[in-house]
């Protein structure tokens, strides 16, 4: 099903389908820095590219488990969903995270997006569940898997 046609009267027909890839992003030293900067989590494995390279099992530093999640609502924009008949979409959380493979720093990731699952809601609206992959360019085992929940109103 094209994602142009998800509305409220198709959305059913999504349950179960991946709506789309986003485009690859790399995810550099620079990034990981300023994601370093804005938490404070300036842990040596993140932001020491020398150390890192003498003692971690990766050889190089690795992103923020945080900063891939954090990763999901940009790339989400990305993704070609066009939701037509809603007015707004609001961030309504997670289900579930998990952080499977590093990040190195340097791989691109992109994202692959399901819906799981769309609740109506009594005030009209419906809640999503999606399935969000990160996958990393060139490893078999995707960097994250997170369900997210998005509350749309008509």
């Amino acid at each position: 099903m094209s994602t142009s046609n998800f509305s409220l009267e198709t959305i059913q027909q999504s349950v179960g389908k991946e709506l789309g890839v986003s485009n690859w992003l790399t995810v550099d030293q620079e990034r990981i820095n300023q994601f370093a900067d804005c938490t404070g989590d300036h842990q040596w494995i993140h932001v020491d590219v020398e150390r890192a390279q003498r003692e971690s099992p990766f050889g190089t530093t690795i992103a923020h488990g945080y900063l891939t999640l954090s990763l999901l609502a940009s790339s989400e924009m990305k993704v070609d969903i066009a939701l037509k008949g809603f007015s707004r979409a609001l961030n309504y959380g997670l289900d579930r995270v998990r952080f499977m493979s590093p990040v190195k720093a340097g791989s691109r990731i992109r994202k692959r997006i399901e819906l799981l699952s769309a609740e109506p809601q009594k005030n009209g609206g419906v809640l999503l569940k999606y399935r969000n992959t990160i996958e990393i360019e060139g490893e078999s085992k995707p960097a994250m898997i997170a369900e997210t929940l998005v509350l749309l109103f008509p």
